[in-house]
């Protein structure tokens, strides 16, 4: 029975990881945002399981279980504790109005969906319909990094855009060889400390963590 229904339960999955997608880049409070976050890893862990059991691609597994550990449990824990650090617990502002984000979004979506078309088509895969959104997610996350003009939503936008990145790979090709995940999650982590580090310069020297200050540099 759940054999039968599992690409449709993969669909679902999918569907959930963009409506999150969507939340993120509509939402203002820091906090709220990393819970965002964490859930979409934790939609991510539970699609990825389904896929392995579904097409017996054992290396999935290994895969989930790293998206499980870095993605819902380390990288929120690391944000978590850099914002009580910072103490930046404040709205997100926005370059744009969430109206004219949210606007924006859709027709990223709707490009997401063209462009993956012909690729779909091609793919061999049972997640082959889901790629469309993936890319949407991706899209979705790197139009939140540059409306957002506080250096921790960019931070968060870019590690969204890794989990769709990620989604992408497992519709497309069932994932990547367990070293090349292990190196992007290596490197995810520690882009993720190195970021932190400069937010505490960023606070340090200007007193705030708007990147817009740093603009101020060009002037010295």
């Amino acid at each position: 029975m759940l054999l039968h229904y599992g690409p449709q339960l993969v669909n679902l999955l999918a569907a959930i990881l963009l409506l999150l997608a969507f939340a993120m880049l509509s939402q203002r409070r820091i906090l709220s945002l990393i819970n965002l976050f964490a859930a979409q890893g934790f939609v991510l862990f539970l699609s990825t399981m389904l896929v392995a059991w579904l097409t017996g691609q054992n290396h999935l597994y290994g895969s989930a279980a790293l998206t499980l550990a870095l993605k819902v449990i380390a990288l929120p824990w690391i944000l978590h504790r850099l914002i009580r650090r910072l103490e930046v617990k404040w709205d997100v502002e926005t370059l744009l109005n969430i109206p004219s984000v949210m606007l924006v979004g859709i027709v990223l979506v709707i490009l997401a969906f063209n462009l993956a078309l012909p690729i779909s088509q091609l793919a061999g895969t049972v997640t082959r319909s889901t790629l469309g959104i993936a890319l949407a997610c991706v899209l979705l996350s790197f139009l939140m990094m540059i409306t957002r003009s506080k250096a921790v939503p960019q931070v968060i936008g870019f590690l969204a855009m890794e989990n769709g990145l990620f989604f992408a790979a497992t519709s497309a090709v069932y994932g990547m060889p367990m070293v090349v995940e292990f190196g992007v999650a290596l490197d995810v982590l520690v882009g993720a400390l190195i970021l932190g580090i400069f937010l505490f310069q960023i606070r340090e020297r200007f007193d705030s963590v708007d990147t817009r200050h740093l603009e101020k540099l060009k002037e010295q």
